[in-house]
């Protein structure tokens, strides 16, 4: 009996052993059809991109639409014992279309919607001077004589050059995702101006009995208002259209009348922002 007995012991002992190695196998199999063990990282989004901040340059290039060299004048001799009695001479100062182009440098402070901006502003500004004269020369021939009126016209034309060195303060406005960003401020600054001289024409024969080599310089105090808008292409390139009111003063010159030029500029140009 206790052979037996024994013997059923061992038999069932077996059989439970190979029950447990035939679950482990099972187990061992379905792992290795299920392949390995997936491992589940964080995936982090990229920064959005901020367009148009910190340091930048750029370049930019228009005309000077027009310059209020001065209203048309009449002047007129009206002192009797005068040879030239009656006599008037009408001024019509030149106020043609000229052009600009230069650099600008600053740094535009922050991300958010409205931008504070510092810039230098330096460019050379260029454009015709003169005015067209008209005489109209009253004479009398002889003392019984009526008096006659006899008219000469003249051109008289200069080339003005100038550069200005101003500073700029600027307030951006990047709306949404900040493609689009118009902007306003204004600036004070030094100008140098130059003329190249000038040349006397008569309109209607074309001769010239003046012609000068060279004239005078001045330089003062410049100030203007700026209007205008950015488009950037990437984060970091923009091409922007600008508007500027220019004064050129004349603080130096004493005279009763205001002597400043100003100017109206309308010009384009990009700009590229180091970050």
């Amino acid at each position: 009996m206790l052979l037996r007995k024994g013997s059923l012991t061992t038999k069932g002992n077996m059989k439970k052993l190979l029950f447990y190695t035939i679950a482990l196998t099972g187990l061992v199999a379905a792992s290795l059809r299920a392949g390995p063990a997936v491992e589940y990282k964080q995936i982090t989004q990229p920064p959005p991109l901020v367009y148009g901040t910190g340091f930048y340059g750029g370049l930019d290039a228009g005309a000077n639409i027009f310059q209020n060299r001065g209203d048309d004048r009449t002047f007129t001799d009206d002192n009797p014992n005068s040879p030239f009695f009656g006599s008037t001479l009408d001024v019509n100062p030149k106020n043609d279309v000229g052009f600009f182009g230069g650099l600008k440098l600053g740094y535009v402070f922050g991300t958010g919607v409205i931008r504070p901006t510092i810039e230098g502003d330096f460019f050379y500004n260029g454009f015709r001077g003169g005015a067209d004269f008209t005489l109209n020369e009253a004479f009398t021939p002889c003392p019984s004589c009526p008096t006659e009126l006899s008219v000469h016209q003249r051109d008289a034309t200069s080339w003005i050059n100038t550069g200005a060195f101003m500073g700029n303060f600027i307030l951006r406005l990047a709306p949404g995702e900040g493609r689009f960003q118009p902007y306003a401020g204004a600036g004070v600054g030094v100008y140098y101006a130059e003329s190249a001289g000038a040349e006397v024409r008569d309109p209607l024969t074309g001769a010239v009995p003046i012609s000068t080599g060279g004239g005078r310089n001045h330089a003062d105090l410049a100030w203007q208002v700026v209007a205008g808008s950015d488009y950037f292409f990437t984060h970091n390139i923009s091409a922007f259209i600008e508007y500027r009111f220019l004064d050129y003063t004349s603080t130096q010159i004493d005279t009763n009348q205001d002597r400043d030029l100003k100017q109206h500029l309308l010009g384009a140009g990009v700009r590229f922002f180091f970050h």
